[in-house]
């Protein structure tokens, strides 16, 4: 039996171009590969996760003229897809299995998580019954993504007679993910006996990005087959009698830093362009993490939908201004020079009365920043491109970063990313090919907001930062278990506490790519008022 993987990128929402979408790599698989069967991820008819649009009845009538489309068009051909079936006032997600001249056969997900970025329980209601299907001499066991997160549907679809367990999947990408997929199919195939076939989406969706890696394992836990990262495909898996699956190309994991990089691209490329926007706008200051958001832009869209920005002030160094034209010209991009000057000396005027007899702090290095962000939004109206954002995790995380200032924007593409992760992929980008100038990745960074400023005056080094931030945010430890690591109680205290203090700052943060296990997004609620001390 001939089984064509479809590694889709759906649109959340727009189901009639899913199908059109849908149908024409139907085509392709049953002209050019000669597919019995095409498989495609979960949900994707409507896009995974189309969150509240289920409960949309608009929606609901989408869906179902959609599939409608789809079983009058299919010409001959079978597929499985992932939908949301309504029932009357409940819904599944579902799988639709459908074949020339016989019935759809329908299943439901059984096992709905409700954890990290997921929240199906919200919407969904689980199903009860394993499906197990025959098709050219192969008994099929379909199932669902979390159905094979632990042991109960796959034995019980097992014990129903299937020869193959086929899952459909809408698996976001993380870090660790990879390993931990397939040490879960491993451990299914060691329980069942059985081999897996796993269809993943790919693309991003607001915070979150799917990576793909559709993979077979035979029924001894051998790798036999994986698609490609970050991209759509569509291949083909061979099952002979009594569900061996024969052997086929194996695409190589993604090295860890690579993976994270093709993982931004990605997601800055699905933002941007499933938004329809002509192209975006960024600050450019000479430091790292606008040099690297830029070459992920020029990466994702080209450089001729990319326009940086530099906006020097007094305390703009000619370093940071040589470098940041260095870099535009080495990316191709178009690059103005907007300085803040006049706008600052205007709000330090207008002010000068109401702060009479005060010091100046923190206070005007903001007004800088925002002076900043009030440029770079207007460049954002007039031209109709988005603006991207630059700040970092660790600046997410202690509030290194000015509300309405460098925060303003569309989308944050290092939003989940370390600052020292930020240096990681700066220099990954540069082994390719030299766009960020030496100097960037070399001198202590700094906000460039007073004389001499360097990030250390008001944080201890990122070296140290860093795995603090990671302690917490993702692993939730406490204050003891952090200290026991090393690091100092003092200094553990006030970190934890100053990313206590700026939740409220994060909750009017632009979204941003989801990259580790636990993001400042849809998986990291937080109380903005909280009577809680971390220890």
């Amino acid at each position: 039996m001939r089984i064509a993987i479809a590694q889709f990128n759906p649109v959340v929402g727009d189901v009639e171009a899913n199908v059109t979408h849908m149908l024409e790599m139907c085509r392709r698989a049953h002209d050019a590969l000669r597919a019995d069967l095409v498989v495609f991820p979960e949900l994707a008819l409507c896009g995974y996760p189309p969150e509240d649009l289920l409960f949309h009845r608009g929606f609901a009538r989408d869906v179902a003229e959609a599939l409608q489309r789809l079983k009058q068009s299919l010409n001959g051909m079978s597929v499985l897809v992932g939908y949301p079936e309504y029932d009357g006032e409940t819904i599944h997600n579902s799988a639709i299995l459908l074949r020339p001249g016989d019935a759809p056969v329908i299943y439901r997900k059984q096992q709905l998580p409700n954890y990290g970025v997921f929240d199906e329980k919200r919407y969904f209601q689980p199903g009860t019954e394993c499906c197990v299907v025959e098709m050219g001499g192969v008994k099929l066991g379909i199932t669902i993504c979390e159905d094979l997160w632990s042991p109960g549907v796959a034995q019980a679809t097992a014990q129903a007679g299937a020869e193959v367990l086929i899952s459909i999947n809408g698996s976001p990408y993380d870090t660790g993910k990879l390993s931990r997929r397939e040490a879960v199919m491993r451990d299914r195939i060691a329980e069942t006996g059985l081999p897996v076939i796993y269809a993943n989406l790919v693309g991003g969706q607001d915070e979150l990005v799917f990576d793909g890696g559709s993979m077979a394992f035979s029924a001894d836990g051998e790798l036999v087959y994986r698609a490609p990262f970050y991209v759509e495909a569509l291949e083909l898996v061979e099952v002979e009698a009594g569900g061996h699956i024969k052997p086929s190309h194996v695409t190589p994991a993604p090295e860890f830093v690579d993976g994270v990089y093709r993982a931004l691209e990605l997601g800055v490329a699905d933002y941007v362009n499933k938004h329809r926007f002509p192209g975006v706008v960024l600050g450019l200051s000479g430091g790292v993490d606008s040099a690297l958001t830029l070459a992920i832009a020029v990466d994702a869209l080209g450089p001729e939908r990319v326009r940086a920005v530099m906006m020097p002030s007094r305390y703009t160094t000619d370093m940071s201004q040589e470098d940041a034209a260095a870099q535009a010209r080495a990316l191709g991009v178009q690059y103005d020079v907007v300085s803040i000057e006049p706008i600052f000396e205007g709000a330090r005027a207008a002010l000068a009365e109401v702060f009479a007899g005060m010091p100046e702090d923190v206070t005007e290095e903001n007004i800088q920043a925002r002076c900043r962000g009030m440029i770079l939004m207007a460049m954002s109206n007039k031209f109709g491109c988005m603006l991207l954002t630059t700040g970092n995790k660790s600046e997410m995380a202690v509030g290194y970063a000015t509300l309405y200032g460098d925060m303003a924007g569309g989308f944050a593409p290092l939003k989940d990313c370390s600052k020292t992760l930020v240096y990681r992929l700066a220099r990954h980008r540069n082994a390719r090919h030299e766009v960020i100038p030496p100097r960037v990745l070399e001198r202590p960074p700094s906000a460039e907001l007073r004389p001499d400023q360097k990030d250390t005056d008001s944080l201890p080094p990122y070296e140290v930062l860093d795995p603090i931030l990671e302690a917490f945010i993702e692993e939730d430890a406490s204050v003891d278990q952090i200290v026991a690591r090393g690091y100092e109680r003092a200094v553990v205290g006030r970190i934890l506490g100053m990313v206590k203090r700026n939740e409220y700052k994060r909750r009017q943060a632009p979204p941003g790519i989801r990259i580790s296990r636990r993001a400042f997004g849809r998986d990291w609620r937080y109380p903005i008022t909280s009577g809680f001390a971390a220890r």
